[in-house]
């Protein structure tokens, strides 16, 4: 990590005047001093590109993150029911902030539980990691390509730039090793890593992080996405509910009382993971993402929106079903995974168990028994509960049948489809709560598989319900206070205070 230099030294580097750390005892003076040091910070390095369209540069720009630490010296138990929101051990903690604004009720959260459970106050300072210039423009600003053309060395030479060095998942990985008086981590990403999600997010979805709501569901088709669409308008149009918008890929925002956008502009074409975002206040709603097909797809979207430590996501999707009692349509609610899908093997070993919550369990479960007006045995009529495989071969079938379908049989899987493992194995590994409702789509071991006609009855009988039971299982899940929703289950050993 690039150590800080003060203003205008002799190696070159210009700077803001250094802040002094200050101590607040109230969470929102601490957001509030944090968002007045990044946006003074932010804007001088824009102010220092921008001028460079009309005045020779003066030397090397560099501004930094700012931080939020505290420390404690005891070792005094905090309620053992909470999974969050306090420290295990003495010492001192840090985390750099970026985008204070965007996270300012998540931040507001964090540190009056540290306040209650520590008593002790949080201190504001600037650290030492440099923010770089592509991150500083923030959401939506439009950058003169003249300013850079017109250089003639590169951006590298006159401002930082991202270090890919250094924006990882150790963190959260459970990996770090502060080194020699540096502080222990309070939140389980660094700015820099936050501030890369935040762009990948607006390029593959086409969305402002901004939009994010707090509960995602994740589908692998189209027509879920055309329901969700015709919900969240009829929504928009009858304006009686909680929800204010419903916002689409390029920021189209669509207000209660209106059934079409009133603003943004429509995207020449969709992004590859276009999500969509029913708006809650506090970022209660419910956003919707068609990942498209493939574990890679699953673990590129969820590395991004966790960043954004929402509360659930949900997989909603189709599968292959593996027994023969199975029938097209049906549902499986996913209690166990199998990974085959391979993409997390070197965050997530696959001899670590993913386990079912029974938080997410319960509530879907009593989604689909509300939804389809069935109950206790009856329900096991279109719904079974077990296994769920993930495969990175979309052709598996084709393969020496005593191969996969051994290892199948092996693991007693019910369903088999490319994505769920990927998007629970991340949850788990984010700490974000998570969950799969799949629906049988076709039986490739017993002969079924949809031909033309059937795959269009299939879709316009199942999709529809399938879709009202996950949003009707988010509901219930934003109905939990989140201390109960955020499992103990998730958290490791030696854990950050951070959700």
């Amino acid at each position: 990590m690039e150590q800080r230099i003060s203003s205008q030294t002799a190696t070159g580097f210009i700077s803001p005047d250094p802040i002094e750390p200050q101590e607040y005892s109230t969470a929102s003076e601490a957001v509030a001093a944090l968002e007045a040091i990044y946006n003074r910070n932010t804007d001088f390095l824009c102010g220092a590109f921008h001028s460079l369209a009309t005045e020779k540069p003066k030397g090397r720009y560099r501004a930094f993150y700012p931080q939020i630490s505290f420390e404690t010296t005891s070792f005094g138990m905090v309620d053992s029911r909470l999974s969050y929101g306090h420290v295990v051990s003495p010492g001192r903690y840090a985390a750099t902030i970026t985008r204070p604004s965007l996270f300012r009720s998540y931040l507001t959260t964090q540190f009056e539980l540290l306040l209650r459970n520590h008593g002790t106050p949080l201190t504001v300072s600037e650290s030492d990691t440099p923010i770089p210039l592509h991150f500083a423009f923030g959401e939506g600003a439009y950058v003169e390509a003249a300013v850079a053309d017109k250089l003639d060395m590169p951006l590298r030479d006159l401002f930082d730039t991202p270090d890919l060095a250094t924006t990882d998942d150790e963190i959260v990985n459970g990996m770090y090793e502060p080194g020699p008086g540096e502080p222990l981590p309070l939140a389980p990403f660094k700015a820099q890593r936050i501030d890369y999600s935040l762009a990948r997010l607006s390029h593959y979805t086409a969305t402002a992080p901004d939009h994010f709501q707090n509960f995602v569901l994740f589908t692998n088709y189209q027509f879920y996405i055309d329901e969700f669409c015709d919900h969240a308008r009829s929504l928009m149009a009858e304006g009686d509910h909680d929800y204010e918008f419903f916002v689409e890929p390029g920021n189209l925002i669509t207000p209660v009382g209106h059934r079409s956008p009133t603003e943004g502009i429509a995207p020449a074409r969709l992004p590859q993971m276009p999500a969509y975002h029913l708006k809650r206040k506090n970022h209660g709603g419910i956003t919707m993402v068609n990942i498209g097909v493939g574990p890679s797809n699953a673990k590129t979207i969820t590395d991004h929106i966790a960043v954004l430590r929402p509360h659930a996501w949900l997989m909603l999707g189709h599968c292959a079903g593996l027994r023969n009692s199975q029938k097209l349509g049906d549902y499986v609610l996913a209690h166990a995974y199998v990974r085959e899908d391979h993409v997390l093997d070197d965050d997530l070993p696959a001899w670590v168990p993913i386990p079912a919550l029974a938080e997410i369990q319960v509530a879907v479960q009593e989604a689909v028994a509300d939804v389809t007006g069935l109950k206790d045995y009856d329900l096991k009529r279109i719904m079974r509960t077990g296994t769920v495989a993930t495969i990175d071969n979309r052709n598996w079938e084709l393969r020496d049948q005593r191969g996969p379908v051994q290892r199948l049989s092996q693991s007693r899987a019910i369903a088999l489809d490319m994505e769920s493992a990927t998007i629970a194995a991340n949850g788990f590994r984010f700490r974000v709560p998570y969950g799969t409702l799949l629906c049988v789509s076709d039986k490739p071991l017993h002969g079924e598989l949809k031909l033309p006609g059937m795959a269009s009855a299939f879709y316009k009988n199942q999709v529809n319900q399938h879709l009202q039971i996950g949003l009707l299982a988010m509901q219930k899940l934003a109905a939990m206070p989140p201390e109960r929703l955020h499992s103990r289950k998730l958290r490791s050993f030696f854990e950050t205070a951070f959700q």
